[in-house]
């Protein structure tokens, strides 16, 4: 599949730079993926802009700069085994499979899923296991985590994700109420607990709960 252009992918490298994306693994794995085969219909033609997206469900493809801050914040591994709460366009899992070991994803609605896996089959990506499931429980049969990033926000941390964690583990997600401008939320598991940082003000689809309607 053709990419973006070299112009292109400078703009979109230097937007990621000038927000705060700095490390530079996180770089070449965003410069590595195609945003363009994530975004279909009418909206194709902005992949390559740092702004969230519609895609179908009612969902959204993250903007890129958030996408790079997030990934950033879990500190992945090439050891890691991580799991990926809400597949959504499959983008952030696709960045996340060139970083760990092993990427475990879940969403409630089939269709994302299947056109996830579409894309990664085309780019050759096999690190990747994704399911439809309700992510709200985690995946607690691949249990524990090394890193756990969530990509739709619930009003408080979900005790089943806290459980899956590892001890030296990150988690990642964005905390508040739907409708209302969400705190992305670092949590890092010790000998002593959880201990917990704020980041910055992001905006997520809610976490919801049980599995979506479509087929």
């Amino acid at each position: 599949m053709s990419g973006p252009g070299a112009e292109t992918t400078m703009q979109f490298l230097y937007a990621l730079r000038s927000r705060g994306v700095t490390d530079p693994r996180v770089l070449s794995a965003m410069e590595a993926v195609d945003r363009g085969p994530f975004v279909r219909g009418v909206f194709a033609g902005r992949a390559y802009e740092d702004t969230p997206l519609p895609i179908a469900c009612g969902q959204t493809i993250s903007q890129p700069s958030v996408v790079g801050l997030m990934t950033q914040a879990l500190q992945i591994s090439p050891r890691d085994k991580v799991l990926e709460v809400g597949t959504g366009s499959g983008y952030q899992a696709a960045i996340l499979a060139k970083l760990a070991r092993r990427v475990y994803t879940v969403d409630r609605h089939a269709r994302l899923v299947r056109e996830a896996q579409q894309v990664w089959d085309e780019m050759g990506l096999t690190n990747i296991t994704a399911m439809t499931a309700d992510g709200s429980y985690g995946l607690p049969e691949q249990a524990p985590f090394d890193r756990i990033l969530v990509t739709a926000a619930a009003e408080d941390t979900p005790g089943p994700l806290l459980a899956q964690l590892k001890p030296g583990g990150i988690m990642v997600l964005p905390v508040g109420q739907s409708d209302a401008v969400q705190t992305l939320i670092r949590v890092r598991r010790d000998e002593t607990g959880y201990h917990y940082d704020e980041l910055r003000p992001v905006r997520f689809v809610p976490l919801l709960e049980g599995l979506g309607k479509d087929g």
